[in-house]
């Protein structure tokens, strides 16, 4: 056990840590297996809600840093693919957004006048 006050805190906070962090990583396994359990049982639906929860699963460990982002990438495409092989279509890519039509240009106003400037203050020569 530590004696200094700072180390007493550190092994407090990350008490805490590995104890969210085993919480995020085993919802991330849950998740997959039951992904891995509806590509099983084959029924599109399932398939399809279990992919969205587990890509939300592989995304929040990711934003946590309980899984490298890298890896989490690769996850996510080896699940998408599973689930396309599975003969599920995907609905996670939904048609682009538009983007946001300009609004009408605006009526003329009239040009203001810029701010009078102050006279530049001329040095004096340096001396030799």
């Amino acid at each position: 056990m530590p004696i200094i006050k700072s180390a007493k805190k550190r092994v407090k906070v990350s008490n805490k840590a590995t104890v969210r962090n085993a919480k995020t990583k085993r919802t991330l396994r849950e998740a997959v297996k039951a992904f891995t359990t509806a590509i099983a049982g084959g029924k599109s639906s399932e398939v399809e809600a279990a992919h969205k929860k587990a890509n939300s699963a592989i995304d929040t460990a990711a934003k946590k840093n309980v899984l490298h982002k890298n890896k989490a990438a690769r996850k996510k495409a080896q699940l998408s693919a599973a689930a396309k092989n599975a003969g599920v279509k995907s609905t996670a890519k939904a048609a682009p957004k538009k983007a946001a039509a300009k609004p009408a240009a605006k009526k003329a106003a009239p040009a203001k006048k810029p701010a009078a400037k102050k006279p530049v203050a001329k040095k004096a020569p340096a001396k030799k």
